[in-house]
């Protein structure tokens, strides 16, 4: 898909192109390796600067293994990245080192990704020390000023993460991705170990965070209501693959790729007297280990043709800046 997304008149942060990550399966007595779980294959996507692109699509679809590959958390098997410009695909840890101050990640789990052993100062000044930033007496300003920008008070950084509550420790995650003023988060579910009232605190604070200092975000999640709620454009996954990428504005309104329509099909109204046709998918989702030939959709789409089964397609613009990969749409 090497076509694909080229001359966009937005400003590009971010290109990846065909990536690919393919995790080893090991077995018999000296442990060979017997197969890959193909967690993504194929995907191509820009990121575009001060936008929010959410990825979105069922468990296992390879929302998380993305974002962790463009930040080169995990190597990539293979594909391209490039950040403002650079091909960062294949920098060495040296390289890569210097890059992390533009580029950081908030966790899904609050607690888990918080050392237990460190205050909420070591906490969110550790990456200033990594990067040699500022004495002593400047980190902690930073500290203070990073705790006041995410809605916790000076005194909180003497304590441990035990102490507060789930969103307070995501606020304090936030806080730390933001130490070195990076232009790229990816924000890997952030809010879904959340309780409804606090994702909606956390995700004001995210929007409102973009706004002050420009941030891009990718944002990946599974719940529908946030995606559309905080990205300016969705990204759609399936087994791997991008299904379909548009406005957010565009793609809940005409899904077109028949996987994004049965997803879409599933939110709930609100209005008791609006009734939704609910597009129930025949099938299971196909193992990543084994994914069927030609569209990865095919199994289960109530439009496929031979085709389908043979040919892979390409993730194509069809309309405006709308891409889907799908022969018939």
């Amino acid at each position: 898909m090497s076509a694909v997304m080229e001359n966009q008149p937005h400003e590009v942060l971010m290109e990846v192109r065909d990536l690919t990550k393919y995790f080893p399966i090991t077995g018999g007595l000296f442990s060979r390796v017997v197969g890959h779980v193909k967690a993504v294959d194929g995907v191509s996507f820009d990121l575009r600067r001060g936008e929010t692109l959410g990825l979105v699509g069922e468990s296992g679809c390879g929302k998380t293994t993305t974002g962790r590959a463009v930040l080169r958390l995990i190597e990539p098997t293979s594909g391209t990245i490039k950040f403002e410009g650079q091909d960062i695909t294949h920098y060495n840890k040296q390289q890569m080192r210097a890059l992390r101050r533009q580029m950081q990640i908030i966790f899904q789990d609050p607690f888990g990704s918080l050392n237990p052993r460190m205050s909420v100062e070591q906490i969110i000044e550790e990456p200033l020390v990594i990067h040699h930033m500022g004495n002593r007496k400047e980190r902690e300003a930073r500290v203070r000023e990073l705790l006041d920008v995410v809605g916790l008070a000076s005194y909180h950084m003497r304590r441990y993460p035990h102490e507060f509550s789930g969103g307070q420790r995501q606020r304090i995650g936030i806080a730390r991705a933001l130490a070195l003023n990076p232009k790229l988060i990816v924000a890997d579910e952030p809010v879904s170990a959340l309780d409804v009232s606090i994702q909606s605190q956390i995700l004001n604070l995210l929007e409102d965070l973009q706004a002050e200092f420009g941030l891009t975000y990718l944002f990946i999640a599974h719940g529908l209501n946030v995606i559309r709620h905080i990205s300016d454009r969705v990204g759609v996954m399936y087994l791997g693959a991008m299904a379909e990428i548009a406005s957010s504005e565009d793609i809940y309104r005409k899904p077109l790729h028949p996987y994004t329509e049965a997803l879409f099909s599933a939110i709930p109204i609100p209005n008791p007297d609006i009734k939704r046709e609910r597009i129930i998918l025949q099938g299971d989702v196909p193992s990543p280990v084994n994914p069927p030939s030609g569209c990865r959709f095919h199994t289960r789409c109530p439009i496929a043709q031979e085709k389908c089964r043979v040919e892979r397609p390409v993730l194509k613009e069809s309309e405006p800046d709308h891409w889907v990969a799908c022969h018939f749409r």
